[in-house]
């Protein structure tokens, strides 16, 4: 037996969404045999399991009073912080513990909306204009006022955060400032960029049989006038619609489309698997929104409906992740 640790929660502001993704990926781990998984609860910086607090020790061991649990492979199945952010990467490559998913390093940089942008320039990706105001202070004011005139229609993220916590859309210069401050609560910088009138087209991006698949792209449909925020994403009452079909896409779209993602994947050392978001405008062209190194894979969540759309199996998938991890350590 292979000993797994699913590790989930984490006391970002999608930790709830970590708990749901968890769901589906420990039904699909235990669909594999062979497989002993135990999952734990990142909580106050704390790892429960069940009702009790679990340690690791020195030599990387997973115990509780007599209770001991030996992983081979940790699924750091966790949404913003510690996950996406590459601590708990760090701090599995401290103890020698194998994982699936991305680095500590291409986590760390893809979670920052700002270091994103900069290595997507630098690879010749094309992605949204944008300015960083990286402090609170009256030049950087001066700056954000001055892109905000280029366009007059812009959003204000804040950096260090997930896709979309801490975003604004602001169309008047009146609430420009008040909003970046507002940001400043969610990350250390921020990042204002020019609203793309779009289609949000997302594909998966995942290693498969030693191959690199990118399947879809498929098409986040929102009714006019509203930003896909965290609580649009997973609402009970939300108005988005998802497909893995989208309808009446220019087959040169998709093309450009699947060669972004395979460009973003392969320059930015992703591992295993990512989501790989774009915007398509008439005006812009195919432009890359955001990476996800860790995605969501909740019932309504796209990386896995793209995955077995495309053919492939979730547990098969997982089943080599592991192995890769496990034998790369070796």
């Amino acid at each position: 037996m292979t000993d797994i640790l699913l590790l989930c929660g984490g006391d970002g502001a999608e930790s709830s969404v970590s708990m749901v993704s968890a769901d589906f990926i420990e039904k699909n781990l235990k669909a594999v045999s062979g497989f002993n998984v135990l999952r734990a609860v990142i909580h106050n910086h704390q790892f429960q399991v069940n009702e009790d607090l679990w340690f690791f020790d020195a030599q990387g061991n997973f115990s509780c009073g007599a209770k001991r649990f030996n992983p081979e492979c940790v699924v750091p199945c966790i949404h913003g912080i510690p996950g996406e952010t590459g601590d708990i990467q760090s701090f599995l490559e401290i103890l020698d513990i194998p994982y699936i998913g991305c680095t500590a390093e291409t986590s760390r940089y893809c979670f920052n909306k700002i270091t994103t942008k900069l290595y997507l320039s630098a690879l010749g990706i094309p992605n949204t204009p944008y300015v960083m105001i990286l402090r609170p202070d009256e030049e950087c004011r001066k700056r954000a006022l001055e892109f905000f005139g280029s366009y007059g229609n812009v959003y204000v993220k804040a950096a260090s955060q997930g896709s979309s916590v801490g975003c604004y859309h602001v169309t008047s210069k009146d609430d420009l400032w008040d909003e970046v401050l507002e940001a400043f609560k969610y990350s250390s910088e921020v990042i204002l960029e020019k609203n793309i009138v779009h289609r949000e087209l997302e594909c998966a991006a995942y290693t498969y049989n030693n191959e690199l698949v990118i399947a879809g792209p498929g098409e986040i449909i929102m009714p006019d006038n509203v930003f896909y925020t965290y609580e649009e994403k997973y609402s009970k009452d939300s108005r988005t619609k998802t497909t893995v079909e989208p309808q009446g896409l220019d087959p040169k779209d998709v093309a450009r489309i699947r060669e972004l993602a395979c460009r973003v994947f392969t320059g930015l050392k992703l591992r295993d698997l990512s989501r790989i978001d774009f915007f398509l405008s008439e005006e812009d062209g195919v432009l890359v929104n955001e990476i996800n190194t860790f995605p969501g894979m909740t019932p309504i969540s796209m990386f896995p409906k793209l995955l077995e759309h495309h053919g492939d199996s979730m547990p098969k998938f997982l089943e080599q992740c592991v192995e890769r991890a496990i034998a790369h350590k070796h």
